[in-house]
């Protein structure tokens, strides 16, 4: 069976207690997460295949989707 690789950016972040990764451009929710950076890119990129498989190939955004990424701070009143 022949899949096609699809490049994702993905944005890993580090907390006290492990890692947090989850895709930029998927639609809908997927996160991954481990105890190293590798452990939790292994863990979204297995969550994005089943997320693909389930879902299918129109959740990937297309390549001209995504124009620019920006990182905000925001004050939420819980």
């Amino acid at each position: 069976m022949y899949t096609e690789a699809v490049n994702l950016k993905i944005i890993i972040e580090e907390h006290s207690d492990g890692f947090v990764a989850y895709p930029i451009g998927l639609k809908g929710v997927v996160v991954g997460e481990g105890n190293t950076y590798d452990e939790a890119l292994a863990d979204v990129q297995s969550a994005i295949k089943f997320h693909v498989e389930t879902f299918g190939a129109e959740v990937l955004a297309k390549d001209d989707e995504i124009k620019q990424v920006f990182v905000a701070d925001a004050a939420i009143a819980v």
